[in-house]
């Protein structure tokens, strides 16, 4: 498995509703993809509003990066979301998982 959190900053306050329509809109798209994404998670910081966190999980590092050539990526990540933003990338690995209850 292959896990990347991304830290995403928005730069102007007044694109924060545009910048989570669009992250939700990748989410969805994502996992409609061939590209193998078993969970593309994404959180909005309750104690800063500007700060956006994507959690993802792949089956592969190559999964992940075919993921740039479709169309969640080229149509709406890339040209309308990365413009807004400062990006922090975090391939992680998973440590633990709880159960769930």
């Amino acid at each position: 498995m292959f896990h990347i959190m991304v830290l995403l900053k928005v730069k102007n306050p007044r694109d924060i509703d545009t910048v989570a329509t669009l992250l939700a809109q990748v989410s969805a798209v994502t996992l409609e993809e061939e590209s193998c994404c078993k969970k593309l998670d994404v959180y909005h910081s309750q104690v800063d509003p500007n700060l956006f966190v994507l959690v993802e999980q792949w089956d592969k590092k190559e999964d992940w990066e075919a993921h740039r050539n479709e169309r969640a990526f080229k149509e709406i990540y890339q040209p309308q979301v990365l413009p807004l933003v400062e990006r922090e990338p975090h391939i992680s690995e998973l440590i633990s998982t709880p159960r769930s209850l």
